[in-house]
């Protein structure tokens, strides 16, 4: 018989993919009240500067998480490329909160960030977390544990070697890129695999082009290590 916890109806709030999307949709409830709080705020620069770093915290996390494990997919790699530059049309919007020099001008850069946020958020809730929970491989609840851990300033796990001998090749992709990534400039990992990988390879050209470099540190015939860096 099965465990408890690992007993559930699909769809409803017993399923772990609803449990986790809930998770999502809580961190941006919070975040869309904290801006429309700010609407006619008397201490504009102060609390512009304050919800500036709160959104970067939540854009941040998600990149790292939710957008990572998208970004390796073909069939959510577009969408990721479009969430993130909505994201970073939204992180520099945010500056203007601190850059406001009256409460006229601090008012209308809330509003204009609100409308670019709520759409955003939105394209999150009903494009990405569906499809995120439908591809092969992909644990939307432990992603969301991830998610949660980032936003609340916490680190995860980052080895130097991510060996995939051992994982089942549907859940292979989603890992490499998730670990790519936490990468900074320069920052490398090595990937050990049981073949020569080079669809991942193309799968990097295709999501991460001109930002990686690939170099076999062992080629077979047995094992194949590879060193993956992020170059910018």
């Amino acid at each position: 018989m099965a465990p408890a916890a690992d007993v559930y109806i699909q769809a409803t709030d017993t399923d772990p993919d609803i449990q986790a999307q809930a998770v999502i949709e809580e961190a941006h409830r919070k975040v869309l009240e904290e801006l429309a709080a700010l609407t006619g705020s008397e201490a504009a620069a102060e609390t512009g500067t304050a919800f500036a770093g709160q959104l970067r915290d939540l854009l941040t996390a998600t990149d790292q998480t939710l957008y990572a494990a998208a970004s390796g997919a073909a069939e959510t790699r577009l969408l990721v490329r479009a969430l993130r530059a909505a994201a970073d049309a939204i992180g520099r919007h945010a500056d203007s909160l601190t850059a406001a020099s009256d409460g006229g001008e601090h008012s209308g850069a809330v509003r204009v960030l609100e409308g670019m946020l709520t759409v955003h958020v939105g394209m999150e809730r009903a494009v990405l977390l569906p499809a995120l929970a439908a591809l092969p491989g992909v644990d939307l609840s432990a992603l969301v544990g991830d998610f949660t851990t980032v936003l609340e300033g916490g680190r995860l796990e980052d080895p130097a070697i991510v060996d995939v001998r051992e994982i089942p090749h549907g859940q292979r992709h989603p890992r490499i890129f998730t670990r790519f990534a936490r990468l900074a400039a320069e920052e490398s990992f090595v990937l050990v695999n049981n073949h020569d990988p080079k669809p991942l390879r193309r799968e990097f050209e295709a999501t991460h082009p001109g930002r990686f470099t690939w170099e076999y540190v062992e080629s077979g015939p047995e094992r194949w290590q590879v060193r993956i860096t992020r170059v910018r």
